[in-house]
């Protein structure tokens, strides 16, 4: 009787998870007729320019595109498509202590996104994504201190872009 039951749940389950179409656990929702993307060189219109920054972003977007789905990177005809750049590389004051320096800098980083499906063009957007990485007032944003707080404002933003894009949170 036991395994009755036990199969019973074990065939509802399946046949739910089917009837649910393609279920990623990244929450991404692709539709089956799309194969690939291409992540197009996301140039660097900030003020404040830092060297390599829009190599390390198309890249960071790639990886996190190819991680999290299971669509294929080419480099032209795809059917998702990411273009944009970045538009703010900023070092700022956030709090001050009583000698009028800086307690605590924060690094924003603001990258503007195109993004096209050419499966389904309601879903084309344009949207400005930013994050920040705060630092003590008497540090210099440099070194490892420098590639930490990048990989992690990196990390968010192209997680906010896939969240925005394919996820649809």
């Amino acid at each position: 009787m036991k395994k009755i039951v036990l199969y019973s749940i074990l065939i509802i389950s399946t046949l739910t998870l089917i009837g649910c179409g393609a279920y990623s656990f990244t929450g991404a929702s692709i539709s089956s007729d799309t194969k690939s993307f291409q992540v197009n060189y996301f140039r660097n219109d900030a003020i404040l320019v830092e060297p390599g920054l829009d190599r390390q972003f198309t890249l960071a977007l790639q990886d996190l595109l190819l991680n999290q789905t299971n669509l294929e990177l080419v480099t032209s005809g795809g059917d998702l498509v990411y273009e944009g750049e970045i538009t703010e590389y900023r070092i700022s004051p956030t709090t001050a202590t009583a000698n009028n320096t800086a307690a605590q800098n924060k690094l924003t980083i603001s990258v503007n996104v195109r993004f096209y499906n050419r499966k389904n063009e309601e879903d084309d957007m344009e949207q400005r994504f930013s994050f920040f990485y705060d630092y003590e007032g008497d540090a210099n944003l440099v070194g490892a201190q420098k590639v930490i707080a990048i990989e992690e404002i990196f990390e968010r933003l192209t997680q906010d872009i896939f969240n925005a894009t394919l996820a649809k949170w």
